[in-house]
């Protein structure tokens, strides 16, 4: 079929603002009480990704704003609203509002701009987002209050973040383009940098551009020839209902390993798995229903089968932060987002090849080896599992614990760092686990 040029574009801001104000680098939008939050570092740029969750802890500055810190209490990053985010934009690096004179009113928590002051702006402290940050400092207590822990995980925690409004055209090309092998992660109805990222892989690919709007109908029409519609329905079963599942997921490496199962911790979330969507999107999908009664029908994504092929090269491109598999004669068959390293512990650099491949593994924490989690500083054994920290697959590579494999946490593919690894999404990991063997070459591209 004949496709019409894409016209790619980015989640609109809720906030009503003059010019767009992230970068092409920012991290994923993230919408609190229907308001966007900005997360800045201490220099006033946008952080390029959403931490992982255990890998922060929440405090609050002097002003009372919310930050993100790391584990030795340095300053990751402030959240701010558009206004805050206007407001650093303009204001000159190294400066304060003590600095220039502005007064904090203790009546209404407000800094008020003296008379020929830098910009008529009064800062106000709504949604409980104070005027902290503007220094980049932060060490010890904020506000003398001790910084809170980690909670344990659940499917419900990873819910706080919430999606922009549903587009089902983009719902309908992302379930086009996973069946076509060009993975747009989870399937979320929002036009986000993973589904960009699947377009341009496709368009490598076949040649063809698509639009989510121009070519609804045609994309429509494709899908229901050949697999389905994008929305199904599914019965919940006994099996479904009964699990097992496990209340919650600690952060605590100790703790996981204590558990005899990294299972899922709710129906919704091993529901949202086995359809390679948001949770959210389920629950949306679906807002009176019973996910815990057996009988009870439900809509959910219609992903169709696997993508079947055999995989003769890999190159995993930290940049893009995306996988892409090519066969014998160099042609790209598939593609999925991946999280691909950080800064702290960077994945290897150059060509590397597959030595196994491993389905529900067992997970193996040594501090001494890899990387230290927590206060542990022994070996661990992690049962498998779903929410196990590799997921449900490892393919090892010929480089010392470093793998491509699965996690507990899709939704952050493409959006946070790793401990050097390569990670997909769990249904994408057993997808290319099934077309890999053992020396299949892997190149890591800057």
């Amino acid at each position: 079929m004949t496709i019409r040029k894409a016209t790619l574009y980015t989640i609109p801001f809720l906030l009503a603002v003059a010019a767009p104000l992230a970068p092409a680098d920012a991290h994923e939008p993230i919408y609190r009480n229907g308001v966007e939050i900005f997360l800045v570092r201490p220099d006033g740029t946008l952080l390029d990704y959403i931490p992982e969750y255990g890998s922060v802890v929440m405090g609050r500055d002097a002003y009372g704003r919310q930050t993100l810190l790391d584990a030795n209490g340095d300053l990751v990053a402030t959240e701010m609203t558009a206004r805050d985010y206007q407001q650093v934009r303009r204001q000159p690096p190294g400066q304060t509002p003590e600095s220039r004179g502005w007064q904090r009113d203790s009546r209404n928590a407000r800094w008020q701009v003296p008379q020929g002051g830098y910009g008529a702006y009064t800062y106000p402290n709504n949604d409980n987002y104070g005027n902290g940050g503007w220094n980049g400092s932060a060490s010890g207590n904020f506000g003398g209050e001790p910084l809170p822990q980690a909670a344990p995980q659940t499917s419900e925690t990873r819910q706080a973040i919430a999606p922009a409004k549903l587009d089902m055209n983009v719902a309908a090309l992302q379930v086009y383009l996973d069946r076509a092998g060009f993975s747009p992660g989870v399937i979320d109805g929002r036009m986000g940098d993973n589904v960009q990222k699947a377009l341009a892989a496709y368009e490598e690919a076949t040649g063809t551009t698509l639009d989510p709007n121009a070519d609804s109908e045609k994309i429509l029409a494709s899908l229901s020839l050949d697999g389905g519609l994008p929305i199904t329905t599914y019965t919940i079963t006994a099996e479904d209902a009964a699990g097992p599942y496990v209340a919650s997921i600690p952060s605590d490496y100790g703790e996981k390993a204590q558990l005899s199962a990294m299972s899922y911790t709710s129906v919704t979330e091993m529901l949202a798995e086995k359809f390679h969507m948001d949770e959210r999107l389920l629950k949306s999908l679906n807002p009176d229903a019973d996910f815990n009664r057996p009988g009870t029908t439900v809509k959910v994504v219609n992903p169709g089968a696997s993508k079947k092929g055999s995989v003769a090269r890999i190159i995993a491109d930290k940049a893009k932060k995306q996988v892409l598999a090519y066969d014998e004669a160099g042609a790209l068959i598939a593609a999925y987002p991946a999280t691909i390293g950080s800064s702290d512990t960077p994945s290897p650099s150059g060509t590397v090849s597959v030595e196994r491949i491993a389905i529900d593994p067992t997970y193996t924490y040594d501090p001494k080896k890899n990387f230290k989690q927590g206060n542990n500083d022994s070996v661990l054994t992690i049962n498998p599992g779903p929410n196990g920290p590799v997921g449900n697959v490892w393919i090892a590579l010929s480089k010392p614990s470093y793998g491509i494999h699965g996690t507990p946490d899709p939704e952050k593919i493409g959006k946070t760092s790793s401990h050097g690894c390569v990670r997909l999404t769990n249904w994408d990991a057993t997808e290319l686990a099934h077309m890999v063997k053992p020396g299949v070459t892997v190149e890591f591209v800057d």
